[in-house]
């Protein structure tokens, strides 16, 4: 059973966890809680000691503030535990599935030895038949087979693999479904790709991106500016006559220091890449996913990413216009048992557009499959021959049975061409019936989806091959911004470039060793895990299930992973406010009773007031975890908008927040007479 972000063995492991982080080394990850950490260890001493002495009670002021202390770095390593503990799920599943198996080694003799995959290395020639399980990942040099990729991807649908292309590429632990094929292997033990997904989804390789950095330093220097406030405190308070005990300034430390962000921070990124995963991409690193989040400019493949990536039956285009309802029946039947889905199109657009029917006694017909070598699909009924496949093959099917591809066939196929679309041929024995024109088909809603990247202020660039005509049409309708077609290789890579030049930062997908430099130069470059080993080396994430429409979520991610981590640095530092009304008047109202007009929120007592701060600012990163791992959602409003609303939000409610956690945590702690 999959666990999900609340399942209650996650939750388990992830309390745990945090308190076997509690190991110094672990704490010093984190400079923020270690500081807590180490306030923790004075509090304790200097508790315990004063008890001994019989100077404090047992159960006094001192010991809830050390307990509270003690319980801001259990949250913190909690939510920490927690992030990762989703990841390790993921990781263990993976894991799980992983099986070791037999390969068929191919010798250089010629013969074939059984050994174990986990004996493979680079180099090794292998042979998967139908059925079998590839052992390692590697790339088909001979052979073409329909592959099962759902241990992998999770999806259903079967992909082809073949040789001499950028469909070459296999995955470890895949399975082939029909045919035979010979692999280069070319990752060792424990270098797989799944391997790799295991290590980065435990988040052993897990990269701090730039931003990450740069946070950590603004945080670690607003603590240091805070130890050396608080130090100097103590000598102050001493000159006016307030002898501020230690404990109330390590509390007041922990409450002024951006505990709640540094409690949050790792979590934020390990669940940045998390939610990633959980739609099936691969990012290398939280830097990946950040530089998706400053795109300001997408380059997309028309194919697959602003239109289906499988042309569907559009028009049925008759050699004889009088046999248009023959050609439909024919279409109908040859693609029964055509399991692809331009088979699976044709089949619907006959029926609904021609309100054609399967034929009775179906069970006297001899199927043909489609099958990726003939690339013909077809059947054999009552002595007749009937086929529907690639233009060159039906020729060829033609020819070999006296027939003549008819010149208007190939007019046919020549107009269906200059517009971008896909012809396929439709043979009666040795007669060819006519064309079914397939057309790219504009995916559903695409237009509004780029009216909100517009919105975003993302610029959207398609790139095809087609000719300017097909492009232009196809861009228009889709509503992207700007289109290239005629596109190669170098085109995109110089694109790219030009782009960066002006201060863009640019994504990009791509699957073949052709696109390899361009993914390479692109701030995010999206690989598919259909593509070559060269694709995705050259990639900063992978996409498993190799959808080039995953580039819009994995921006939509990045965006995510910003606004998280900004908006709650924002409440964070608003915390503060009401912890200065809360903390300093109790630190000095003894010596200056003046300054009990600061406590605007009318705490009990001095010890009371300091207390509850220590409370509220550990119960606040428990209540944030949440949100931290689902992170902000992200609206296509514009950055002036978006930062009007993360102020008014998490700005302003982290202003009012604490006034009101406070106060009730105050009247509570005198309710149960704590200190």
């Amino acid at each position: 059973m999959k666990k999900n972000k609340y399942d209650q063995t996650i939750v388990n492991d992830a309390f745990k966890g945090s308190i076997t982080k509690l190991n110094p080394k672990e704490q010093l990850k984190n400079p923020i809680i270690f500081v807590v950490y180490l306030g923790v260890i004075a509090t304790s001493i200097i508790w315990l000691g004063e008890f001994v002495k019989g100077e404090i009670a047992f159960f006094g002021f001192e010991f809830w503030v050390f307990v509270w202390l003690f319980f801001t770095v259990i949250f913190a390593n909690f939510a920490e535990a927690l992030a990762e503990g989703r990841g390790k799920a993921q990781a263990n599943a993976l894991r799980s599935g992983k099986k070791s198996s037999s390969a068929n080694k191919l010798l250089e003799d010629g013969t074939i030895e059984q050994i174990s995959s986990e004996a493979l290395k680079i180099g090794d020639i292998v042979i998967v038949n139908a059925g079998e399980t590839i052992p390692s990942d590697g790339e088909v040099i001979k052979g073409i087979a329909s592959i099962d990729e759902s241990a992998i991807t999770g999806e259903s649908a079967p992909v082809i693999r073949e040789s001499g292309g950028d469909r070459n590429s296999v995955t470890g632990g895949t399975k082939v479904l029909t045919d035979q094929i010979t692999i280069s292997i070319t990752k060792n033990p424990g270098e797989t790709f799944l391997d790799r997904m295991i290590s980065l989804i435990e988040g052993a390789k897990r990269q701090k991106s730039p931003n990450e950095i740069a946070l950590n330093i603004l945080l670690i220097g607003l603590t240091l500016i805070f130890i050396i406030v608080t130090i100097t405190l103590k000598p102050m308070s001493l000159h006016v006559g307030a002898d501020i005990s230690i404990i109330s300034l390590i509390a007041l430390l922990v409450c002024l220091i951006p505990t709640t962000i540094g409690g949050l921070l790792s979590a934020i990124g390990i669940a940045g890449m998390d939610r990633l995963l959980k739609k099936n991409v691969l990012a290398m690193s939280g830097k990946a996913i950040e530089a998706a989040g400053d795109v300001n400019v997408l380059l997309l493949d028309k194919t697959g990413t602003i239109t289906f990536g499988n042309r569907m039956a559009s028009d049925f285009m008759a050699i004889d216009e009088q046999n248009r309802q023959e050609l439909a029946f024919a279409a109908l039947i040859t693609s029964l048992s055509d399991d692809t889905p331009e088979g699976k199109s044709t089949v619907t657009f006959a029926k609904n557009s021609y309100g054609v029917h399967e034929p009775e006694h179906l069970e006297e017909a001899t199927f043909i499959p489609f099958s990726a070598y003939t690339r013909m699909s077809g059947l054999d009924i009552e002595g007749i021959e009937y086929r529907k496949g690639a233009v060159d093959a039906i020729e060829n099917f033609v020819a070999s049975r006296g027939g003549v591809f008819p010149k208007k066939a190939k007019d046919m196929c020549n107009q269906i061409g200059k517009k971008g679309g896909t012809p396929l041929a439709v043979a009666k024995g040795a007669e060819v019936l006519g064309i079914i024109y397939l057309k790219d088909i504009i995916k559903p809603n695409i237009r509004e989806k780029f009216a909100e990247f517009r919105g975003m202020g993302i610029k959207t660039v398609m790139v095809t091959g087609d000719n300017p005509i097909t492009a232009a049409a196809i861009a228009a309708e889709a509503g992207v911004d700007d289109f290239v077609a005629e596109a190669t290789p170098d085109t995109k890579i110089e694109l790219i470039r030009n782009y960066q030049k002006e201060g863009f930062t640019v994504a990009m997908s791509g699957d073949g060793t052709n696109d390899a430099p361009a993914l390479a130069q692109a701030d995010v470059g999206l690989a598919m895990n259909s593509g070559t080993q060269a694709a995705k080396e050259a990639a900063n994430m992978v996409d498993m299930d190799s959808s080039p429409t995953k580039l819009i979520e994995v921006v939509e991610v990045g965006k995510e992973l910003l606004m998280t981590r900004g908006a709650l640095t924002t409440f964070s530092l608003a915390n503060d406010i009401a912890k200065y009304f809360a903390i300093i008047p109790a630190l000095f109202v003894v010596a200056f009773p003046q300054m009990s007009v600061l406590n605007v929120m009318n705490l009990a007592t001095p010890q009371s007031a300091i207390l509850s701060a220590v409370i509220f600012n550990a119960l606040v990163i428990i209540a944030l975890v949440p949100l931290a791992i689902k992170g902000v959602g992200y609206k296509a409003l514009g950055a002036d908008v978006v930062l009007r609303q993360n102020l008014l939000i998490y700005g302003l409610g982290g202003i009012v927040a604490p006034f009101v956690g406070i106060k009730l945590l105050d009247m509570l702690i005198v309710a149960l007479h704590l200190v």
